[in-house]
């Protein structure tokens, strides 16, 4: 039997013949007219003003922060449950992130722990920088709150939206909220360019910083000039053209990961220790990764025992992401609240959850689950 990934790509034909495109068109270089392209359509997908298509995701975040003005010795808040990469660019900058716990309600960050955050700073006169707010496994936070807590403050909002794409927070995209929006298109996404990510924005003139940055931040001159530090960050036309073909079909994968979702939580609906994240009521998760908790006592088994069991069975299910604030690298940084984080890790098991995950393997990982 063949491995069942947790989250693998899902290529389809139109990639394939606009891949083709590219290739012949000998565009294969960072630029062409498919990066051209792939942003005007990403921007009108998430209902941004600007995108600019890049490397990474990490690289995008790392651009919004130096567009922010992050420098060494600023602070800037970040969820603590969260992939380091949230956490390595404030690093980048040298700046210090400072983690905020979790909600119970989308697991993301917690709106009254941010206030209580900025008031605290407020009082004692050091104000954050800014604010990466990420948008965990396909579901927005409270942004409402959020967002009107940052503007209160002064502070800059990024979002971390690299779960995210295909959700919705009402009628908003998540990334379309602040002055910038980061998404990741690594393998694992549900949108994917095999590696590669977008950085999202408000205003014309920071999409234009932006590329320039991303392109060793050249001066316009005949010969080779450069007046600040750049970076080599922008996309390539080859997979730009991958993008476009996975962005057409960007609600079918979301249907799909979602109809995957409902079917582990019906075949796992009334047994005891078994918990699915919630889906928060002000929009649409994605569940780009399909999640649970388990209780041991309840349940009978850890997640760990799961896990293994699992992966006995050549299948890949992983633990919810470590908390930044118990990671050794940031250990010295500091945390507000962090018990709610640190249960939804030691508790939670992500599940195989592609688009292309069948009924049959999904029910054979439903009996290893439930297995005594």
């Amino acid at each position: 039997m063949s491995r069942i990934y947790l989250s693998p790509p899902h290529m389809g034909a139109e990639e394939r013949v606009l891949l083709l495109d590219a290739f012949d068109s000998n565009w294969v270089a960072p630029l062409g007219p498919h990066v051209d392209a792939f942003e005007d359509e990403f921007a009108a997908a998430v209902g941004a003003p600007q995108a600019v298509a890049l490397s990474s995701g990490t690289a995008a975040l790392h651009l919004a922060l130096v567009l922010s003005g992050v420098g060494p010795g600023d602070e800037v808040l970040c969820s603590s449950l969260t992939f380091a990469a949230s956490a390595n660019a404030v690093r980048y900058q040298g700046a210090t992130p400072c983690f905020l716990d979790s909600e119970r309600t989308s697991w993301n960050l917690d709106p009254a722990l941010l206030e209580e955050e900025l008031e605290a700073r407020q009082r004692a006169g050091r104000p954050a920088k800014a604010l990466v707010l990420v948008h965990l496994y396909g579901q927005c936070a409270d942004l409402d709150a959020i967002t009107a807590l940052c503007e209160r403050h002064g502070v800059e909002l990024i979002e971390d939206a690299a779960e995210a794409l295909g959700a919705s927070h009402g009628a908003r995209a998540p990334g379309s909220a602040g002055r910038f929006g980061v998404f990741s298109f690594n393998g694992n996404k549900i949108l994917t360019t095999s590696g590669g990510g977008m950085l999202s924005c408000r205003d014309e003139a920071d999409a234009a910083a932006a590329r320039h940055l991303a392109t060793q931040a050249r001066d316009p001159a005949p010969h080779y000039q450069h007046s600040r530090v750049g970076y080599n960050y922008r996309l390539s036309n080859l997979l730009a053209a991958v993008g476009r073909g996975q962005l057409r079909q960007l609600e079918d994968r979301v249907h799909a990961r979602r109809e995957v979702f409902a079917r582990y939580a019906a075949a796992f609906g009334g047994t005891p220790g078994i918990e699915a994240m919630p889906e928060a009521p002000w929009g649409r998760s994605s569940r780009w990764l399909s999640v649970f908790l388990i209780d041991p006592e309840a349940f009978g088994q850890d997640r760990e025992v799961v896990r293994r069991r699992l992966e006995a069975e050549d299948i890949e299910a992983r633990p919810v992401w470590k908390p930044m604030h118990l990671q050794p690298v940031f250990a010295d940084c500091p945390m507000r609240g962090g018990a709610v984080a640190k249960e939804l890790f030691e508790r939670g098991l992500c599940l195989p959850s592609g688009s292309t995950l069948s009924a049959e393997d999904q029910e054979r990982i439903v009996r290893l689950v439930l297995r005594r």
